[in-house]
């Protein structure tokens, strides 16, 4: 089965395999993510049972070895199976590795792999030790329970990536996240074949990395809140393990109060300087007109480039105002001088200079878009948190670059709008075959206004899974059915590595509650936060409360609950069934009128905690309009019931009632809206109910 064929092979809920080229038959489901370039099914299962072991062959390191033990922990901790530590003499699954991968991960580097299993035993045939790691987690993917114990479905299996660079960054700076809530979203990394973690160190809201040549830079830049050379080194080397580079960021020269609250000498404008508490952009920028400001980059650049061993280095370059530029007499004067126009041109010799320096210490420059000027070096790589326009015109004249537009995980959209976005789609399409080879991938952000160590999982997780996938797999896989399908099988995989992204939302529910709150009660605040989702964009800000701090506590039903609701979702599918069979399912019918019916109810029964707890109190507007939406869902069914088409006024009226419960509310939307709307509007146009499909 080519690659060009596999696209063609998902269809519906079911991962349906090719068989030699006949026509696709019905198979089990097989809930892997990323799915593999190429896959074959085979008949019968292998065994999973306390008797499995793994050999190594071929190539052997350390790393491989503690690749083997991670993995049949994560084998049994997902079947809750014991497994002998002695060697066996016949191995169930047997790991052949060719060659050592490079000493400090690189760009490019052979990820491919083989797997195949039969019903006795099964290989991984891999390149180098990365393609064997990958090979270790499509296998635990694999595992399932049957009649008669776990087992693995007969396979086999050829696979490599799509694009070299599939990243995921987090902001540790707005929002301090500890080392061990990284470490467990780089186990994430791991069982999604992501292989960069971009560590985005400093913001105006802190440094976080330990600067021995400038210890002024984290012990007053970071309220305490910072990571250790040590601690760095440990991270990078868990990363490594898992087949994950660090690539740090050290944003410059705007976003970066924090560095002038121990050195004012090198800001544009008068101190002192004190950590920045809000969230924004803000005017304080590096003064570029003055060389001591890059003989002290110059310095924490040598500095940090021996603390990170990859070869590339992100300089940030977003967002800078100018404010203090133009405010500055000096850099005025300097501008002049170099005869620099404008403030675009005046970073952009800041860029040049900067890169000049990254690259004296052995690295290459990794940046956000406004790095992108004429005439810089081309070992550059471009992120582009613009689109796919901005990386389409890099890649048009030679330059490499990363796609983050769209895949903006903190903007709260559903896996499906993200699992849309292609790095090489949009203008990105019409470039040369040689051309697109320069898009390297791309990298989902996490930015941290409104995160902690609490929920950060929950707003990368299980979403990030189906970006993962996007930079993973053939470009033409994209059945979104099937997708949401897999999934939800995998975010449960991944709780099994201690990832909190759906054990924290009943946590926080509680501390909303409150402890007396009767299992009935917790129940309607569930029901209530199952399908609502915070607002979306950069629209929290506008309509928050109070203007947030990062003193603000996160502890509103807004921060606890999912970032995508897969109850409203289920209810749209639903809907959508019901109105594409002029509303004659009475199956779906039924099953509506249960939902709409609870929904209903449900104000009623979470008042005694609206009385209780000021945060269940905050949502009491939406609560009220959960049961009036749910009230016109009944109505609209009961139109449908006795056919014909409902009145002229009936529609407006419940139109009426839609477009206020469409505001949001305690920087809250109500997802299952647009679903009753369609109802409404299909059962108004009458004539069988599917007029309006």
């Amino acid at each position: 089965m080519g690659m060009g064929h596999w696209g063609m092979c998902v269809i519906g809920f079911t991962l349906s395999l090719c068989a030699g080229g006949a026509k696709a038959q019905e198979q089990p489901q097989l809930n892997l993510m990323p799915l593999p370039a190429n896959v074959q099914l085979g008949s019968g299962s292998l065994r999973v049972d306390s008797s499995f072991s793994v050999a190594l062959t071929g190539h052997t390191e350390p790393r491989l070895d503690r690749a083997v033990q991670r993995f049949l922990r994560q084998l049994s901790r997902q079947t809750a199976l014991p497994f002998s530590a002695k060697a066996s003499t016949k191995p169930t699954l047997t790991v052949h590795t060719d060659h050592a991968s490079k000493e400090v991960q690189e760009l490019g580097e052979d990820e491919s792999y083989m797997l195949s299993i039969t019903s006795d035993s099964a290989k991984i045939d891999a390149p180098t030790p990365m393609g064997a790691m990958h090979g270790l987690q499509t296998f635990l993917q694999l595992v399932e329970v049957s009649p008669d114990g776990f087992a693995a479905p007969a396979v086999t299996i050829q696979d490599k990536p799509r694009f070299p660079w599939r990243g995921l960054m987090i902001d540790v700076a707005r929002h301090f996240i500890p080392l061990d809530v990284l470490k467990r979203n780089l186990d994430g990394m791991e069982a999604v074949k992501m292989n960069v973690f971009h560590w985005h160190l400093s913001e105006d809201q802190g440094f976080r990395a330990e600067s021995k040549k400038f210890p002024k830079l984290h012990t007053l830049g970071s309220d305490g809140l910072y990571y250790t050379q040590d601690e760095i080194r440990d991270l990078i080397a868990y990363a490594r393990d898992r087949g994950i580079r660090v690539v740090p960021e050290f944003d410059m020269p705007g976003h970066s109060t924090a560095w002038f609250v121990g050195h004012p000498e090198l800001a544009s404008g008068p101190g002192p300087y004190q950590i920045e508490r809000k969230w924004g952009i803000f005017d304080p920028a590096m003064d570029l007109a003055n060389e001591k400001t890059y003989k002290f980059l110059d310095e924490l650049v040598a500095e940090m480039t021996k603390l990170f061993p990859d070869h590339y280095f992100h300089i940030g370059g977003d967002e800078v105002n100018g404010k203090q530029w133009d405010a500055n007499p000096k850099i005025q004067e300097f501008k002049k001088s170099h005869k620099l126009a404008t403030n675009e041109a005046l970073q952009a010799y800041f860029s040049e200079r900067v890169q000049k320096i990254v690259t004296k210490h052995g690295k290459a420059v990794v940046g956000w878009d406004e790095v992108f000027i004429p005439g810089v070096p081309k070992d550059i790589v471009i992120q582009s948190w613009r689109g796919q326009a901005s990386l389409a015109q890099a890649a048009a004249q030679g330059y490499h670059g990363i796609l983050s537009n769209g895949y903006y995980l903190d903007l709260g959209w559903p896996a499906a709008r993200h699992y849309a976005v292609d790095p090489t789609s949009g203008q990105a399409a019409n470039l040369t075959p040689e051309q697109q080879q320069l898009i390297l991938g791309g990298e989902s952000c996490m930015w941290s206004e409104y995160v902690n160590p609490e929920n950060i999982d929950s707003r990368i997780w299980p979403r990030n899974a189906a970006i993962a996938e996007r930079l993973w797999s053939p470009q033409n896989v994209t059945d979104v059915a099937s997708m949401y399908a897999r999934l939800h099988a995998v975010s449960a995989q991944l709780e099994w590595l201690g990832l909190t992204h759906r054990t924290y939302y009943p946590q926080m529910l509680r501390r909303i509650a409150g402890h007396a709150a009767t299992p009935e009660q917790l129940t309607a605040l569930r029901t209530l936060a199952d399908v609502v989702e915070p607002t979306k964009e950069y629209t929290r800000e506008a309509t928050a409360p109070a203007e947030p701090t990062s003193a603000t506590p996160l502890n509103r039903v807004v921060d606890a609950v999912p970032l995508e609701s897969d109850a409203a979702r289920r209810f749209g599918e639903l809907v959508d069934k019901f109105v594409s069979s002029s509303c004659r399912d009475a199956d779906a019918a039924a099953q509506l009128r249960v939902q709409l019916s609870t929904w209903r109810d449900n104000d009623g029964k979470l008042q005694p905690l609206m009385q209780r707890s000021f945060l269940v109190k905050e949502i009491a507007a939406t609560s009220q309009d959960l049961s009036a939406l749910a009230a016109v869902g009944l109505a609209a069914l009961d139109f449908a019931n006795k056919g014909g088409a409902a009145p002229d006024d009936w529609k407006t009226q419940q139109l009426a009632v839609i477009e206020q419960v469409k505001k949001p509310k305690a920087q809250l939307l109500l997802m299952p809206t647009p679903a009753i709307q369609t109802l409404v509007e299909a059962v108004a146009a009458g004539g069988g109910c599917a007029a309006t499909k």
